[in-house]
């Protein structure tokens, strides 16, 4: 787990239902520190050419005060002015030579963050997933990543070469006229306790308007990914509509952090013409009553603006750094929640067993909130419903003592209605989660004591969906087997029928599938599913519904391409059409969680009612 420091407490928000909001996580300064530090020598060049430019423009006001007092002495110039155009010259190409550097860093602290969230995304366990929305993870991932670049880009490093130029400047206009000089702190005081007030309403206001960016996102990525059947059910212009509220939310969120932002903006602006005013009018009372020399009027004016100039780049850097830890407590939220893996160390597998089935279930049972498992739209209309059923506290029951075995190089269907638990078995077998009771062997082995890796390596799963990466026919057929030669995968491709597709185009394996293999039928995406996960060679194969989008000369070309693969290999198959699984060495038929037979096709018509009405449905009596 990671040691972010906890959110700071709030006062919580409430919804429209009058039900508390929480404002989500605040990131530290502390947190970013690790981000910056990762490039900590550019920065430290950044910082010493800072210190080199703040001393390039400190000298410029002494040599303008050496100017006038040598033009009043009729003195020659030459020499004082060419160092002063040297400074000046050199002064800009410091600050250029800088500002690239920053922009440089902050595309890397851009970098790094992007590359640290995607592998915790990545890593995160499945349940994270099922609670959270595509869109708001992916905004993460984009936008708010972009904001920590702002951190550098727009003042933080600048900021302490700045404070070397305020440091400078205070002492040299200390040792001027220390009169003016308090005048201009006071002026100066009052703009910096404004700002620090307004400090904090920024950080909230940004990280609002990340969190709206989020729900834009997410509910784009919505409508895009089931843009035909919002088509089909005539919804475009209802999630049009949707879409265009959350894209005004995120509007007015941008706003409210436009409208602090604006409060802070103008702040040194007017600090700086305000002390102008009071240094010009004092100061020439001043010089009229001779307590100062022109020159140094001159010089102290030319220090104050480079007094001002820091305290702009200081607000900037505060504007900056709250909108980058709002954003940047979103992204700690997803780095801070553990890895699939962190969570076995908490796991005491169970002892070994003589058993050596491929897999074995012993009194598994399983459960999860029922809260985790809705859609984020059920939620809302729970909540407005007022759905007490939906309690966070009530668990449901999914696997209710589960016990059957699977021999070595057999064939297990699983068969059942719907909700029976039949796909979450396959999703236990693969550890996309821990059963809550029980134990599930390989091989007389807890899979709980092996690596994830090994297990999922000796794995092939094809899931109900079936679903393809956008890329070509090469690019999916390898996502397990990056190995595999073009032989090998135009092999895999004949053994699902899936030749025609390979000759579909002149491309070949380069053919392009389109987004979710759009450019595919359903049968030719679960049959590249299941190419997929044969050219990975496993030693166990789970099918979930492989065959439910195939027609019947299809559906007999795919059973004759799993017959030739269970002959070196374990199978377990679920499937509603009993025909493909008549045959199986083995049928387990589940009800509520619950195992109610085992055994093959005329044993379970003769015992088991729930499958004798299921064959007989389906004409196989």
């Amino acid at each position: 787990m990671s040691s972010s420091a906890p959110p700071a407490p709030t006062t919580p928000r409430r919804s429209l239902l009058g039900r508390p909001v929480d404002d989500g996580p605040r990131a530290s300064f502390s947190q970013l520190m690790p981000y910056l530090l990762e490039h900590r020598t550019v920065l430290s060049w950044v910082i010493v050419i800072s210190v080199l430019g703040a001393g390039a423009s400190l000298a410029q006001p002494l040599l303008v005060a050496q100017v006038i007092s040598t033009v009043e002495e009729g003195g020659e110039l030459g020499g004082l002015v060419a160092l002063l155009v040297g400074l000046v010259v050199l002064a800009g190409l410091l600050s250029g030579f800088g500002h690239y550097l920053l922009q440089r860093t902050g595309e890397g602290v851009v970098l790094s963050s992007r590359r640290t969230l995607v592998r915790r995304l990545l890593h995160l366990p499945i349940s994270e997933f099922d609670q959270r929305r595509t869109g708001d993870l992916v905004s993460r991932v984009g936008s708010d990543t972009t904001l920590l670049r702002a951190v550098l880009t727009q003042g933080l490093v600048e900021a302490i070469g700045g404070s070397l130029t305020f440091l400078g400047a205070l002492v040299a206009m200390i040792i001027i006229d220390p009169v003016l000089l308090l005048l201009t702190v006071l002026v100066i005081a009052v703009s910096v306790v404004t700002v620090v007030l307004l400090s904090a309403r920024i950080r909230i206001a940004s990280r609002k308007a990340q969190e709206k960016v989020g729900d834009l996102a997410a509910a784009v990525e919505r409508a895009i990914s089931s843009v035909r059947t919002v088509r089909a059910a005539n919804a475009t212009e209802r999630e049009i509509t949707t879409i265009h509220e959350d894209a005004r939310g995120a509007w007015l969120q941008g706003i409210k952090v436009a409208k602090i932002s604006a409060l802070v903006v103008p702040i040194s602006s007017i600090a700086l013409q305000i002390s102008f005013l009071v240094v010009l009018g004092v100061g020439g009372y001043r010089v009229a009553a001779g307590d100062i020399e022109i020159a140094e009027l001159v010089a102290f004016i030319l220090f104050l603006f480079l007094l001002i100039g820091p305290l702009g780049q200081a607000f900037g850097a505060i504007t900056s750094v709250n909108s980058a830890l709002g954003a940047l407590g979103r992204i700690q939220e997803i780095i801070g929640l553990p890895s699939e893996a962190e969570g076995d160390t908490d796991v005491a597998p169970a002892a070994a067993t003589a058993d050596r089935a491929a897999i074995a279930f012993d009194d598994v049972h399983f459960r999860y909130p029922e809260a985790a498992r809705k859609t984020e739209q059920e939620k809302v209309i729970a909540e407005v419903v007022g759905d007490a059923s939906d309690g966070g506290d009530r668990e449901r029951t999914v696997l209710d003592g589960v016990t059957f075995s699977v021999p070595q190089g057999s064939r297990t269907a699983l068969v059942g209605p719907s909700g029976a638990g039949k796909s979450t078995i396959l999703s236990l077998i693969e550890r996309f989660y821990d059963p809550t009771e029980g134990v599930i062997r390989m091989e007389g082995v807890d899979i709980r004591a092996l690596d994830r890796t090994e297990l999922r390596g000796r794995i092939g799963y094809v899931e109900q969906d079936a679903p393809v990466l956008a890329g070509t026919l090469r690019d999916n057929l390898l996502l397990g087997s990056p190995m595999a030669s073009d032989d090998d995968c135009v092999a895999v491709l004949e053994r699902v029928n899936l030749l025609e597709v390979l000759q579909r185009s002149d491309q070949g394996l380069d053919a392009q599938v389109g987004e979710s293999g759009v450019m595919l039928s359903g049968g030719e995406r679960q049959r590249l599913a299941i190419a997929r996960a044969l050219l990975a060679a496993p030693s166990i194969l789970l099918l979930d519904e492989s065959t439910s989008s195939l027609d019947g000369v299809n559906e007999r070309l795919m059973r004759e391409a799993i017959d030739a693969v269970s002959a070196d290999r374990t199978l377990i198959v679920i499937a509603h059409r009993l025909s493909t699984v008549v045959d199986s060495d083995q049928i387990v038929v589940l009800e509520h969680g619950r195992v109610i037979g085992t055994g093959v096709h005329a044993d379970l018509v003769r015992d088991v009612p729930l499958y004798r009405e299921l064959a007989q449905h389906q004409l196989l009596t």
